[in-house]
């Protein structure tokens, strides 16, 4: 945590408010046990078919990871797949590419960094010699290790970072508040942080009047994670000294948030 209180840093830029950062609408231990699942299921076929790869990608048949990414891609570019065809992929998964998280585990476990609302066709290919996946059904038996309860703590912060990169509208770097709120929602309805802190953080960022929390940077989307972890619930802010706080000025003004609503 930097030593100095931060105040978000002023763009002039707008970020969509829509999934995916584009303004389409359309639409550990854990760990090892499913890498040895996986690396089982690929020796017995796992539903792909044809031999096993070789070369660059020597854990897949690459002809068939290849054309599953050629289903998908971009009519006008053969090496991206936009949000429009990784809802293809979802539709064939049977995975809501709005509102389930494990699309948006999937795309980064698969290595969706090179750009905003986008995968390319090195990064697919990549992810899924890595992943060993080349079919629809080898996909289909790894859903169930996309659940973000099998990610150690270090993993989920790398993944909770991705959910804001990947959501960014081209080279924006801030995201829409009603946008945040809901990644937020997605990305941490789990047992990552207490129900209470993560109602009250949303309830806080839609009643603010302050034009400045209309857009959300990186630093106060993972200084939240942070501030969740280190002050789980309402007796732990008994030692927060926002005169003391390193925290950016959004986390100051969250607790006092907390603290009008304690006295009504």
């Amino acid at each position: 945590m930097p030593g100095k209180k931060r105040k978000a840093e002023s763009n002039n830029s707008s970020s969509s408010s829509s999934m995916w950062g584009s303004g389409s609408s359309q639409s550990p231990s854990s760990s090892s046990r499913r890498s040895n699942k996986q690396s089982s299921s690929s020796r017995r076929g796992g539903g792909g078919g044809g031999a096993q790869g070789s070369g660059a990608y020597p854990y897949i048949n690459e002809e068939s990871a290849s054309k599953l990414f050629d289903e998908i891609c971009d009519e006008d570019d053969p090496n991206v797949a936009g949000m429009e065809g990784i809802c293809k992929l979802c539709e064939q998964l049977n995975l809501d590419p709005l509102e389930d998280v494990r699309v948006l585990v999937l795309l980064h476990k698969l290595g969706a960094k090179k750009k905003p609302a986008e995968i390319s066709k090195e990064e697919f290919m990549t992810g899924c010699n890595k992943l060993q996946l080349d079919s629809i059904d080898k996909f289909t038996n790894f859903l169930p290790a996309l659940d973000t309860g099998f990610m150690e703590r270090d993993e989920f912060k790398e993944f909770y970072k991705f959910c804001f990169q990947f959501n960014r509208q081209g080279t924006h770097k801030t995201l829409e508040k009603d946008l945040v709120v809901a990644l937020l929602k997605m990305c941490l309805n789990t047992d990552r942080i207490t129900s209470h802190r993560l109602d009250t953080f949303c309830e806080f960022l839609e009643t603010t009047t302050d034009a400045s929390y209309n857009k959300i940077t990186l630093d106060q989307w993972r200084s939240f994670l942070d501030f969740s972890q280190e002050f789980p619930d309402e007796g732990s802010l008994m030692g927060y000294d926002e005169s003391e706080s390193a925290w950016p000025v959004l986390i100051d003004e969250y607790v006092e948030f907390l603290e009008k609503k304690a006295k009504k």
